[in-house]
């Protein structure tokens, strides 16, 4: 039986309402209508009249496979550096949408959907497969605005989802890599045991973050502040907000500061603000917020600092300053603080125009592998709450991670919407240097300790495509351990060995001084005349007669004012006057 035929059956004036509303909408319809009226519209457009070709009905078959890789080609990626990914069913196999091998040398007008024009379908299929299978992985069709999935669609498909960078940009990324990467190294041999976090197996993120700041720039960002926990929190202080080798070497060393009660947090807890230039010559202020060693708490302590300076500083202007949230795979699916900070991301009051979220994905938390610590398939699930878009990138192909987040850069200053990036690596040590994580993951350990770094990796790739040869990538990182050595050479040195504490106050803080002792002598004179607070209270109460309100509310308000011609005043009239003098002194109060 022709599986088609049950639409004979139905009621037209039904039909047309359906075709009605997905033309208005496609997703207002169920997605089995959806893709029929898909394949509907491509015959209109592709075929006329009654010449319809042998094996028409494939051609369908093959929309089918184009939406199945969009909407599921995400479960079938080549993400995980070091792990087997797991099974799903059914698969992308030809089979499962009602097509053979067979059909493999056959044109199909379908490929226009790709933007490839009438392709042999293992054209199409290679096409969908380096598109959504490759390195990256894309979440996206449970975004309810198609005009968002268009945008998404027609920057990742025609490109295949993967960049072609010139010579410059890919030197520029390996050299960030090389940072990253001698960094860890180098601390791991000279500070043997103490505690990093170390970034290793997800020095990738590096140039992530790189990328996030330089195409920010060029975007028309002015400021980030960036919330993190402790993994990788060093190398980020040092590679991209340029807290020099020099202070951190100087804490390794365990020198003290100049003022005792300085000394009361971690090196891995501290955070810093700097200038820096981007590739193209722009200034760009940033902002790492310090954190205590619950993971995620500095979430909503960065999106109030963002949102005040959209108010206070940009005049509303979300496109100024962007708040990026660093999270652990294991932190983000199960601290609730997460979504409770995520579901206000639209609100009026609390909406900061989108944030970076990129997670730091080493596929374990403390010592619990993840298919042990959440239900979901992925730790960004959460991101479907608010219908952010999710890429999952695999943590040694740093290009693809670099596009990502460029696409992804322009999809906030687009949308004004919070993205994910989920850059899945490894952890190359235990929890903490000091931790043995063979004891509790033999196996996982064992394919880590055989696995080159992600520097070692790109380094290869750039040589065997030409792009530079060994001698060049030999003298960077020589040059780059030998600028580290004479860094903590000067640090052991040094025979004063005391840090010295900088109390300067810059860029939002430099009009602000510190206070002293003899500003608590006598308390500052807050009162204001009766006049003034008549005046207030009068505005505070005051209802226009054109607004029709609650008959309690009138009486309510009617009391208060004659409270206040009386010369009396509760507690809550207190507090109102004490809000609204504020208010007209020019300060904000909410």
């Amino acid at each position: 039986m022709d599986k088609h035929s049950f639409l004979s059956n139905g009621d037209i004036a039904a039909f047309e309402e359906l075709y009605q509303s997905y033309v208005a909408d496609e997703n207002s319809v169920d997605v089995s209508w959806k893709e029929f009226f898909q394949g509907f519209e491509f015959a209109r457009k592709n075929y006329e009249g009654d010449d319809m070709p042998e094996g028409f009905d494939k051609e369908f078959k093959v929309i089918n496979l184009v939406n199945g890789y969009r909407q599921r080609g995400h479960l079938f990626t080549k993400t995980n550096p070091v792990r087997e990914r797991r099974e799903y069913r059914p698969n992308l196999d030809l089979e499962n949408f009602g097509l053979e091998t067979s059909d493999l040398e056959t044109v199909f007008q379908a490929g226009e959907e790709l933007g490839i024009g009438p392709a042999k379908l293992s054209d199409i299929v290679a096409h969908l497969k380096q598109t959504y299978c490759g390195s990256i992985g894309v979440e996206y069709l449970y975004i309810r605005d198609p005009n968002v999935i268009r945008w998404l669609r027609e920057r990742m498909e025609p490109v295949r989802n993967t960049p072609q960078y010139s010579k410059e940009k890919k030197i520029q990324i390996l050299e960030k890599l090389t940072s990253a990467v001698g960094f860890e190294q180098f601390l791991h041999t000279k500070f043997v045991g103490q505690k990093r976090f170390s970034l290793e197996g997800l020095e990738t993120f590096i140039p992530a973050l790189d990328a996030v700041v330089d195409t920010g720039g060029n975007l028309g960002i002015e400021e980030f502040i960036v919330g993190m926990a402790h993994r990788g929190r060093l190398n980020v202080l040092t590679n991209i907000f340029h807290k020099s080798y020099k202070e951190i070497f100087s804490e390794f060393e365990g020198n003290p500061y100049d003022e005792l009660n300085f000394a009361g947090d971690v090196k891995y807890h501290l955070g810093m603000s700097s200038d820096v230039k981007t590739s193209s010559g722009k200034s760009v202020h940033l902002s790492l917020s310090a954190n205590p060693s619950h993971l995620e708490a500095a979430d909503p302590v960065v999106e109030g600092m963002v949102r005040a300076k959209i108010d206070n500083k940009y005049g509303g202007d979300y496109n100024k300053v962007m708040p990026v949230l660093i999270h652990g795979d294991a932190a983000i699916a199960g601290q609730g603080i997460v979504y409770e900070v995520l579901q206000m991301s639209q609100l009026d009051g609390y909406k900061t125009g989108g944030t970076m979220h990129i997670v730091l994905n080493n596929q374990i938390g403390f010592t619990t592998n993840y298919l042990d610590a959440r239900s979901s398939t992925y730790c960004t699930d959460v991101a479907k709450t608010t219908l952010s878009p999710v890429f999952h990138v695999n943590g040694d192909d740093v290009e693809a991670i670099v596009f990502a987040v460029q696409l992804a850069m322009e999809f906030r200053q687009e949308f004004k919407r919070d993205v994910f990036i989920d850059i899945l690596g490894y952890r190359k040590h235990g929890h903490n240097e000091g931790d043995e994580p063979k004891f509790t993951q033999p196996l996982l350990y064992k394919a880590i300790a055989k696995h080159p770094n992600p520097r070692d990796i790109y380094r290869a790739r750039l040589i065997d495509e030409k792009t530079i040869d060994d001698g060049v990538v030999k003298k960077m990182d020589e040059d780059f351990k030998n600028r580290l050595q004479k860094k903590l050479d000067v640090v052991k040195a040094k025979k004063d060995k005391v840090q010295i504490v900088d109390h300067k106050l810059r860029g939002t803080w430099a009009v602000k001084r510190t206070a002293t002792e003899e500003d608590f002598e006598v308390s500052p004179k807050t009162s204001v005349t009766k006049k003034v607070l008549d005046r207030i209270g009068e505005r505070l109460f005051h209802i226009p007669e054109e607004i029709q309100v609650f008959r309690k509310v009138k009486r309510l308000f009617g009391d208060r004012t004659q409270m206040l011609k009386d010369g009396k005043a509760d507690w809550a009239i207190g507090e109102l006057l004490a809000y609204g003098t504020l208010v007209d002194e020019g300060f904000r109060v909410r």
